[in-house]
């Protein structure tokens, strides 16, 4: 069974990006038939021997199986040789047989890398509550294992699609010590998003010699600026799962520390990758054809600041009145007071496209109404807050929300 066919977001970029090959990594996919018909759902990564990995995962505290299996690992910190993502079923609140099946599917990449079943890194998405097929995965792997290639980061990116309308995929280049390290990334999301220490699902690569005890600060530090700094709909997934795998192929001398500068432009691409996948999540929000930047300062401390920049970046009456290109900017003073933290209304200042609405407590003198209608107009929305009582900032993205999310989540199943 298919989801009905959905439009192409018109925030989506212009193609697919050139991802180069990392030395390394191989991908394959195919169509496993365990949930969709004439689309690949099956995605199967592996890394030679050698690699570390680090991982940010959903705090959903009904997470999935394949999340408590990537957290023993992960804690474990048992080498990593391959990933198996599939595509419509979650494998989520599916009681011990979901953790039994599991367990089949990594027995079987593992047969046929001959590595053990805990090298075997694993995702799901897609519907919460069903059995996994794992007749059909495990059925599939052998042929996935047949046909691993460099060059499939597009059918990797598109086979972990569900309610998406495009593939996500980005790459950057960097130096270590003087050696070219790359980075190639590729993300799925769309709905059930605000990411609570992770993403939705995102996988990262890269031919860098890194510890996984440096590896894993960089990418929590990377997350919080990028995943977590992401909301569609206010909804934290429980299958959210987000891993950075380094091959160390590029033969860097690994670094001692996250501390050490000879990783300053590899921090900077990392960055870029993983802001750039959790915009292109953002921008294929459910139904969206706005992306929203709430950019809040002034607040009592940052924690304080992506509090507020939150509640307007969550609130269903901002979202609804930017798809209707409504300048209805009381929606944001509404949303920035019932976000629980400190707000003195004579010191707070709002602009939208940078067109400033309020000082002094109270709309400004002279409002003229018409800049705010015509940025509202555009793909890319600004929201900017000043709270004016101490140097708290933060920085959020999210979508309008449109009657395209309510069709395509009460669909979601038929």
């Amino acid at each position: 069974m298919n989801p009905p066919p959905i439009k192409k977001s018109p925030l989506a970029p212009a193609a697919f990006p050139e991802l180069p090959p990392i030395p390394g990594v191989q991908l394959a996919t195919t169509e496993s038939g365990a949930k969709y018909r004439g689309r690949d759902d099956l995605m199967l990564a592996v890394v030679e021997s050698g690699a570390t990995v680090a991982g940010v995962l959903t705090q959903s505290t009904t997470a999935g199986a394949p999340v408590r299996w990537c957290r023993r690992q992960l804690e474990a910190e048992n080498a990593p040789r391959a990933l198996l993502v599939n595509a419509g079923n979650a494998n989520t609140f599916t009681g011990a047989a979901g953790d039994r099946h599991l367990l089949d599917t990594c027995r079987a990449v593992a047969a046929a890398l001959g590595c053990e079943p805990e090298q075997v890194l694993a995702a799901s998405t897609g519907v919460i509550g069903e059995a996994l097929p794992v007749d059909e995965i495990v059925r599939a792997v052998p042929h996935l294992a047949s046909k691993l290639s460099d060059d499939a980061w597009e059918r990797a990116a598109a086979a972990i699609m569900t309610t998406d309308t495009f593939a996500k995929g980005t790459t950057a280049r960097a130096t270590i010590s003087g050696r070219s390290v790359t980075i190639n990334g590729f993300a799925k999301g769309s709905g059930m998003i605000e990411p609570n220490m992770a993403t939705m699902l995102a996988f990262l690569f890269t031919d860098a010699a890194i510890p996984r005890a440096v590896l894993q600060p960089m990418l929590t530090a990377a997350n919080a600026q990028s995943f977590n700094a992401i909301t569609v709909d206010g909804d934290t997934s429980t299958s959210d799962i987000c891993l950075l795998l380094a091959t160390g192929k590029a033969g860097n001398p690994p670094p001692a520390s996250v501390a050490d500068d000879t990783l300053d432009e590899f921090k900077r691409a990392l960055d870029e990758v993983m802001l750039s996948l959790a915009l292109q999540v953002v921008g294929d929000g459910e139904g969206a054809q706005k992306l929203i930047r709430v950019e809040v300062r002034g607040g009592e401390n940052d924690r304080a600041a992506k509090a507020v920049a939150k509640a307007v970046a969550n609130s269903p009456l901002v979202k609804t009145a930017i798809a209707g290109e409504d300048a209805n900017w009381g929606r944001i003073v509404m949303a920035v007071g019932k976000s629980g933290q400190r707000v003195e209304p004579a010191r707070l200042k709002i602009a939208i496209g940078g067109v400033p609405v309020t000082e002094a407590g109270k709309r400004i003198d002279g409002f003229d109404e018409a800049p705010l209608s015509a940025h509202l107009k555009g793909r890319e929305i600004a929201i900017e807050v000043d709270l004016g009582l101490a140097d708290g900032c933060a920085r959020v993205w999210t979508c309008d929300l449109t009657h395209g999310y309510i069709d395509i989540n009460a669909d979601y199943r038929s």
